[in-house]
């Protein structure tokens, strides 16, 4: 194969992680998790992991593929980027030594941007810093917005968090520490794949699966992380199902804000994609067969 290793990517609902697992079956591949939500245990069908039907999450294979890094932190676990890039660069050796390929996979953009790029050095945070910096994303988006520069994308609350802990630590922007020279790259050589279908289609798919995930093992999850007073910022879909569970949420109340959260979520998804990533290959619809070959041919 032309590449050591493949990266595919692109907003939620996109069928990036069915057809990465077609992929890996027929290059003799593994996949390792570049999502920071589906990297935790306990959320598989919040988080719509490719563990969420499975009887076994804390299994490392899906019909023979190997799988790394899903369900693997507790809900109450902090994990910071480069400790998560720490884990991929380990995930990757392991893959490498087994003889496969490493397909990464996921939709967090700054993950995927430490792979490729590597991370400038930041100060270590205070717990202080990181309450308060939750606090502010659980509570009031609009004040992070002030606080952070105007030309920062929210991608997701982890990231938007993240931001805020920075410059409460040390008064400085996540922006401006990231124009620092960086380390620590695992894949800049890697394949790049972007799964990119039109917006009404992911529409129609998110408007779909929710109502799905509401009646399977996503209510459990749920009951799970009041019970033991898990953090439920933690991903979309997990604060409404608690809410739902309160009685501050009518469940069609609580459907149809999981819904615009995740439309919202995809939009911020696809902006990052459009402006960051210079992928090799971009599939504009939902992946089929067709696409397995035509990315076969062009990696081979």
């Amino acid at each position: 194969m032309k590449y050591k290793s493949i990266i595919i990517t692109g907003p939620t609902a996109s069928g990036k992680s069915d057809f990465a697992h077609e992929l890996a079956q027929q290059i003799n591949g593994a996949i390792i998790n570049c999502d920071s939500v589906q990297i935790y245990a306990g959320i598989e069908n919040i988080s719509a992991s490719p563990f969420a039907n499975e009887s076994d999450a804390k299994s490392e294979q899906i019909d023979g593929v190997p799988y790394k890094l899903f369900s693997i932190l507790p809900l109450n676990k902090h994990i910071s980027v480069s400790e998560y890039l720490n884990l991929a660069h380990q995930a990757m050796d392991e893959v490498v030594l087994m003889g496969k390929i490493p397909i990464f996979v996921g939709g967090t953009g700054y993950y995927i941007n430490v792979l490729l790029n590597g991370i400038s050095q930041i100060p270590e945070i205070s717990e202080q810093n990181r309450i308060r910096a939750r606090d502010i994303v659980e509570n009031d988006m609009s004040k992070a917005r002030e606080i952070l520069p105007t030309d920062f994308i929210m991608i997701d609350p982890q990231r938007t968090a993240r931001a805020l802990e920075v410059f409460f630590e040390t008064g400085v922007h996540l922006t401006d520490w990231q124009k620092n020279p960086r380390t620590g790259a695992i894949i800049s050589d890697a394949y790049k794949i972007l799964v990119l279908p039109e917006r009404e289609i992911l529409l129609e798919r998110i408007a779909k699966r929710i109502p799905e995930m509401i009646h399977g093992g996503a209510l459990n999850e749920a009951k799970n992380i009041i019970t033991n007073n898990f953090d439920e910022t933690r991903a979309i879909g997990a604060t409404q199902l608690c809410k739902m569970l309160r009685g501050e949420l009518s469940e069609s109340e609580a459907i149809e804000n999981w819904i615009t959260k995740t439309n919202q979520y995809a939009k911020r998804q696809r902006t990052w994609f459009r402006g960051q990533y210079n992928a090799d290959l971009v599939i504009e619809h939902i992946p089929n067969a067709k696409d397995i070959s035509e990315t076969i041919n062009k990696i081979s």
